[in-house]
């Protein structure tokens, strides 16, 4: 099996490639997602009471731990779609350079010269 083909066997390289795409997605989304937790820090100062971090932290990471294998899932179908766009394209980019055959020329038969024969008395 060639190493193409091993890869696209591969569940994690679907998800690395998922992952790639989400994260390029997600990047767009930063400068308004920062513009608008700006605002909102002060009145998450005020809400946050130490006593809730720990519990709240347990509870964080019993639904990170659940959500895990739903997104690695999710990773990889996103990462086989991006993988099957990118080869489809390829291969179109492929048929369109290729050089349409153009018919070889023969060149004209030539047709053998007549020798004259010489005698030899």
């Amino acid at each position: 099996m060639t190493i193409a083909g091993k890869l696209r066997d591969n569940k994690a390289f679907y998800a690395a490639a998922g992952a790639s795409d989400l994260a390029a997605e997600k990047l767009r989304e930063v400068p308004d997602r920062v513009s608008k937790l700006q605002h909102n820090v002060k009145d998450l100062q005020e809400k946050v009471d130490a006593k809730d971090i720990p519990g709240a932290a347990v509870a964080y990471m019993t639904h990170v731990g659940t959500r895990a294998v739903e997104i690695f899932d999710e990773l990889a179908e996103r990462g086989k779609q991006v993988v099957n766009r990118v080869a489809s394209e390829a291969q179109s980019q492929i048929e369109e350079a290729k050089p349409t055959p153009t018919p070889t020329r023969r060149a004209p038969a030539r047709k053998p010269q007549a020798t004259a024969a010489v005698k030899k008395d």
